[in-house]
C-alpha cells in the first residue's frame, strides 16, 4: 500500500512544497506514469506532473494500472485562493455532490460524486497548526479547514493541502518549508510513524461529518482542533446543501416537498465518508445557527430517515 503526494508544475504553492520535500533525504526516481515522473521514498510516491491539479483524473487507478501498487490515499499540494487575500494554509476534502449530472464544473470533478475524505485531515490540521507555530506563520496565515470542493476526480481517500491566498504567498518560501515539513512528519518519512492512518488507529471511532456553515467550516473546526480523538469526513457548507423554499399553504403549512440536490449531496457525502473509516462511528454536526428553522428540521428529518446519527460537540468528545 502506498501514498500519492501529487503535485503540479505550473502552480508554485504546488511545487514550493513539493521541492522542498524532494530537498529531504531518501528520495529516488521511481517509474514514470507515461509522461509523469515520480519519486519514490519508503511508502510514498510523489508525482509531479504539467497540467490543472484538478484536471488529472483518477491518478491512483492509473497508478496501479501502471506499477501494480495498490494506492491506499492520496494527498495533493495546491495554491488556496480567496476574496479576502488573506494568507492561509488549508487542508480539505473533495467531491461536489451537490451538483447534478450533466451540470458544468469549472474546477474538475464529476457532479454528485465525492472522493473517500483522507482519514488524515483533523490530525494533520492539528498537527500544521503546530508547525505553522514552529515556523512563525502564525497569526499572519490562518490555518484552517475549507469545505468539500473541486476535483479531481479519483476514488482514494483524498485530501488537499493548500497555501493560500495570492501569488506573494503561493511562493513564499517559509510556507513551503511548512507544508513539506507536514507531508514529511504525518506520512512519518523521518521514521516516527505515520499521524492519521486509521488502519492503525481505529480504536478511536467518532468521526464528523459537518453540515452547514461557511466555506471555512468554522464551528465543525472548533471540534476538530479541541478534540485530539475526533476524525473528519467530508464537510458540506450551506452553498453545498441547496434546498428550496417550500411552497406554503395559507396557514403557512408545508404543501410539497423542499427541493434541491441537499439530500443527494448528504447521501453522498455520508456513504463516502463510510467507505474512507471502516467500522467507524458516523456522526452528523449541524451548525446549528447557519440554518433557518424549516431547513434545519427537513435536514435532521432526513439524517434521522437514513440512521445517520447526530452528534452534538459534546458527543465527540
Amino acid at each position: 500500500m502506498v501514498t500519492l503526494v501529487v503535485a503540479t508544475t505550473i502552480d508554485p504553492a504546488s511545487i514550493g512544497p513539493a521541492s522542498a520535500l524532494l530537498s529531504m533525504p531518501g528520495w529516488h526516481p521511481g517509474p514514470p506514469l507515461k509522461d509523469i515522473p515520480s519519486y519514490v521514498n519508503g511508502q510514498v510516491r510523489l508525482l509531479k506532473h504539467d497540467n490543472s491539479i484538478v484536471s488529472e483524473d483518477h491518478l491512483d487507478k492509473r497508478w496501479e494500472e501502471s506499477t501494480g501498487e495498490v494506492v491506499d490515499d492520496v494527498i495533493f499540494l495546491s495554491k488556496h485562493t480567496a476574496v479576502s487575500n488573506r494568507p492561509a494554509l488549508t487542508v480539505h476534502p473533495i467531491g461536489i455532490p451537490h451538483l447534478r449530472e450533466g451540470e458544468v464544473s469549472n474546477s474538475g470533478g464529476r457532479p454528485g460524486w465525492a472522493a473517500p475524505p483522507n482519514p488524515r485531515i483533523a490530525s494533520w490540521l492539528r498537527l500544521l497548526k503546530k508547525i505553522a507555530q514552529e515556523h512563525n506563520l502564525i497569526p499572519e496565515f490562518e490555518i484552517t479547514m475549507e469545505a468539500t470542493h473541486h476535483g479531481p476526480e479519483i476514488n482514494s481517500p483524498t485530501m488537499f493541502v493548500e497555501i493560500g491566498s495570492t501569488e506573494e504567498y503561493w511562493k513564499r518560501q517559509d510556507a513551503a518549508q511548512a507544508i513539506a515539513q507536514l507531508v514529511w512528519e504525518g506520512l512519518g518519512l523521518g521514521g516516527a510513524g505515520d499521524i492519521g492512518n486509521w488502519n492503525k488507529n481505529n480504536d478511536k471511532k467518532k468521526v464528523l461529518l459537518g453540515l452547514g456553515g461557511g466555506h471555512y467550516v468554522p464551528r465543525h473546526m472548533d471540534i476538530v482542533l479541541k478534540e485530539d480523538s475526533v476524525w473528519v469526513g467530508h464537510l458540506l457548507s450551506g452553498y453545498s446543501l441547496p434546498m428550496e423554499d417550500p411552497k406554503q399553504t395559507n396557514e403557512g403549512k408545508e404543501v410539497n416537498g423542499i427541493g434541491g440536490t441537499w439530500k443527494q449531496a448528504i447521501k453522498v457525502s455520508y456513504d463516502a465518508t463510510c467507505s474512507a473509516f471502516p467500522g467507524g462511528e458516523i456522526m452528523a454536526h449541524l451548525d446549528q445557527k447557519s440554518f433557518k428553522s424549516w431547513q434545519k428540521n427537513a435536514i435532521t428529518s432526513f439524517l434521522t430517515e437514513q440512521n445517520i446519527k447526530i452528534g452534538k460537540p459534546s458527543d465527540f468528545s
